[in-house]
């Protein structure tokens, strides 16, 4: 049992001073994604420094080779039908005279995968997991006052690894960094904390200082906080010997008074500075942000934050953005997570490996909770679908090829990487490594009424499932070695198999996917055990079992958003199962959800005719151009008391509240064209309104820069939302009409999504038909000066856009 009651933790996002490298803890580190040469060759030649490269391809990182290639049927469905293969990456970089004498290091973020890294041609090492971030030492192979070269070769030619999309390439940020010999070590600050009272706290830092010269160092390591508005609230400073090698570590303590928490409604951070200073002169140094807040876990009464108890209503995340592949910008990401953030959303899960620091740093700052998950595999391979879902003969490719060597340093490398952000509440050792027959089994499957989708009862040629409990063992020592401060989780698909073993007695918290219906039944049989629904469907039903039962503290849709991969038969690009499309938008569902997971007064209504049989209740569209005299489902979602309905400023059918089976509200009533307006009443008061009005043919496009009161920089993406309307500006929902983008000025065009999964057409290029009536386009700027967005379509009337880039 993992309880935590009335315990405060200090967590931080390490970053550089200049707030530029946010995963580099240390020197001066520069990004240096700009102007790589890339290639799909399989050259080996291509390490060295020599090496003609003027032919090849300039590209600028993050870049995901896999998105630009053309989707075919003949390739893996698991994976979006999208190549893999292997590609080469250089970078022709000068390294300054003057800066001989310091260490040099090269930083990435995410190669995906195998990435063999070399400096002229030097071998310095290969990472085979895709989603880990590391570094590598260069200085030895320097040429100082010259031109170096950074080449990476990326092997992802056994490419149907996962069971979703995942990219190719180098699809992270790239540091570079100069340091003194003697520096804070990389991800070298951890903060834990001893809660006095609620007005003070002591918090309690570990530096951790690498010391590469051969003499032993009398330094001096300094902290000082400083609140929102730049004061400084907290400061000390202490003296080591710092003997050569990677091993100093020193611990201080400073009192806060008064301590503003970091909440989901108000996450306020504060910055820490950490300076090293050698004979009163500063050597190194880092900025830390650093959020406080108390984390508590119950068996009986479930989660609460800052001592308040709190349902999690979080969402699984893949970490792709449909057009833009895995190579995602921070402000698309911001974007999705503030939408999200307007349904009621408050935790992400990052199905189902670390995803991009950006990520991480935003749920810090838009205030939500992250569930940081490390694998989907462990010793053993899953099926991989190559024909489509659930059909066909599976591969086997995967990490587990790397496990054994790689897994533990693998999970150690994320927590010391995430550990200082508070948004993160968990630590997920594993997803779905338990389900049954794939590939573990137990006797225990033979049995009848195990409640626990199998197939074929036990299969005694298969693992054993007892061998679950002791990986599960050594990757929880691992997590607790670095971070004992948040519990050790993971996600069981077969929780009655697990519970035969081991497995869920080496977790803090135990996640149940799809398996509420053993909540009351495990609770009784394990009254010790901390447990949520760490994956679930959208069913009303499966939120109830979360409000129904104070110990399950929350659940995990599958998914926020759609995603690429995990596809059907041909024609389809991915998964349609999120609250938002693939272009960011909020889908019907998206609303269904708003209506249970929102405080906030809301009402939305759409229809659907009822001759085309059997409809989900929760993806009602926003549609109200049917034929006259059709029998029309009219579906309302709300968080009112009741909802009327009005066709044309008449009330039609009865004032009806949700229904406690579906949570939705139904009329079925016959159509007419007009305005069909629903209204959210709450003590015979209205306070919600939601309409959809029939629209004529398509007339113009309609486009506009989202958060377009924030000012433009040089390297910024900026999203610009598109709908197609009608003469009198009414949205064209059933409009698919296919629109150029043209661009003007310093910026050029990353992709154009309008999140139709069934379309298997050219991304590459400027044009695109709508999806319902809507698509986004993202544009990134390069240089100073006023760009121009055209946007046109055969008998449309055209749209543009202007903006100025600072």
């Amino acid at each position: 049992m993992f309880v935590m009651k009335l315990l405060l933790f200090f967590l931080i996002l390490v970053i550089d001073v200049s707030l530029l490298g946010a995963q580099v803890s240390f020197g001066e580190p520069e990004k240096i994604n700009a102007h790589w040469f890339f290639s799909k060759e399989d050259l080996q030649e291509a390490s060295l420094k020599d090496f003609d490269d003027a032919h090849w391809h300039r590209v600028d990182l993050p870049h995901d080779w896999s998105i630009e290639e053309p989707y075919s049927p003949t390739l893996a469905s698991a994976t979006g039908y999208l190549p893999g293969g292997i590609g080469w990456y250089r970078k022709h970089i000068n390294i300054p005279e003057h800066k001989k004498g310091q260490k040099v290091y090269v930083y990435f973020e995410g190669i995906y995968r195998n990435g063999s890294v070399f400096i002229n041609g030097h071998f310095v090492g290969m990472r085979p997991n895709g989603y880990i971030s590391y570094m590598y030492d260069i200085t030895p192979w320097i040429d100082f006052g010259e031109e170096n070269v950074i080449a990476v070769k990326v092997d992802h030619s056994k490419f149907i690894d996962s069971r979703w999309y995942t990219g190719s390439g180098i699809y992270r940020d790239v540091y570079l960094i100069y340091a003194n010999p003697v520096h804070i070590a990389q991800w070298g600050v951890y903060y834990h904390t001893q809660m006095k009272n609620r007005n003070r706290a002591v918090v309690e830092v570990e530096t951790r200082v690498h010391n590469t010269t051969l003499q032993e160092k009398n330094l001096t390591v300094k902290q000082d906080i400083f609140d929102k508005e730049g004061r400084l609230v907290a400061s000390t400073s202490s003296t080591i010997k710092a003997v050569p090698g990677d091993s100093n570590l020193v611990r201080q303590k400073l009192r806060l008074v008064k301590p503003q928490l970091w909440s989901l409604e108000n996450p306020y951070l504060y910055d820490l500075k950490t300076s090293i200073l050698d004979d009163a002169q500063p050597i190194d140094q880092t900025t830390t942000r650093l959020g406080i807040r108390t984390l508590g876990f119950d068996p009986d009464k479930g989660f609460s934050l800052n001592g308040e108890n709190l349902k999690v209503k979080g969402v699984c995340l893949h970490h792709d953005a449909g057009t833009l592949g895995s190579a995602v910008p921070k402000e698309v990401w911001k974007r999705r997570l503030i939408t999200l953030k307007s349904l009621g959303v408050n935790a992400i899960r990052t199905s189902h490996n670390p995803q991009a620091p950006v990520l991480y740093d935003l749920c810090d700052e838009l205030g939500f909770l992250v569930l940081n998950e490390a694998f989907d595999e462990w010793e053993f391979p899953k099926k991989k679908w190559v024909e489509g879902w659930n059909v066909g003969t599976p591969a086997f490719q995967g990490a587990y090829e790397f496990f054994e060597e790689w897994g533990e340093i693998d999970l150690r490398d994320m927590v010391l990487r995430d550990r200082n952000h508070p948004s993160v509440f968990m630590w997920s050792i594993g997803n779905e490594v338990d389900y049954p027959n794939d590939p573990y089994s137990h006797p225990i499957l033979d049995k009848e009424g195990i409640q626990q989708q199998h197939t074929k009862g036990y299969q005694p040629n298969q693992p054993s499932a007892e061998r679950l409990g002791g990986i599960a063992k050594r990757l929880a020592a691992v997590v607790r070695e670095f971070d004992a401060s948040r519990p050790v989780t993971a996600a069981l698909a077969g929780a009655v198999m697990s519970n035969e073993t081991e497995y869920p007695g080496a977790l803090d918290v135990v996640g149940y996917n799809y398996t509420e219906r053993r909540y009351a039944q495990d609770h009784k049989t394990y009254p010790d055990r901390i447990f949520y629904g760490s994956e679930n469907g959208h069913s009303y039903k499966a939120w109830k079992a979360v409000t129904d039962n104070e110990y399950i503290f929350g659940q995990f849709l599958w998914t926020g958003i759609n995603y690429l991969g995990e596809a059907g038969r041909w024609p389809s690009r991915g998964s349609n199962s999120g609250l938002l499309d693939m272009a960011g938008f909020i889908k019907p569902r998206g609303f269904y959800r708003k209506s249970l997971w929102s405080d906030d007064p809301m009402i939305y209504v759409g229809a659907y005719p009822i001759s085309k049989g059997r409809r989900s209740l929760i993806d009602a569209p926003k549609v109200w151009n049917f034929q006259e005299g059709d029998s029309v489902r009219v579906i309302a979602y709300t968080n009112c008391g009741s909802a009327q309905l009005y066709l044309n400023g008449e009330l039609i059918g009865s004032e009806k509240s949700r229904n406690e089976e579906t949570g939705v509200i139904i009329w079925d009533v016959v159509y007419h064209p007009g305005i069909l307006e629903a209204r959210g009443i709450n003590e015979q008061r209205l306070v919600a309104l939601d309409r959809i009005e029939t629209s004529g043919r398509p007339f113009a496009i309609e486009a506009h820069r989202w958060n377009d009161n924030s000012a433009v920089k040089a390297g910024d993406v900026v999203q610009i939302e598109i709908r197609i309307v009608d003469e009198k500006g009414r949205y064209v929902f059933l409009s698919d009409n296919e629109v150029t983008c043209m661009v003007h000025g310093p910026a050029k065009l990353l992709g154009l999504e309008a999140s139709n999964t069934s379309d298997m057409g050219n991304y590459n290029d400027n044009k695109q038909r709508v999806y319902q009536g809507r698509m986004i386009a993202y544009i990134k700027t390069e240089g100073k000066g006023n760009v121009e967005l055209s946007f046109s379509s055969p008998w449309l009337k055209k749209e543009i856009v202007t903006f100025e880039v600072e």
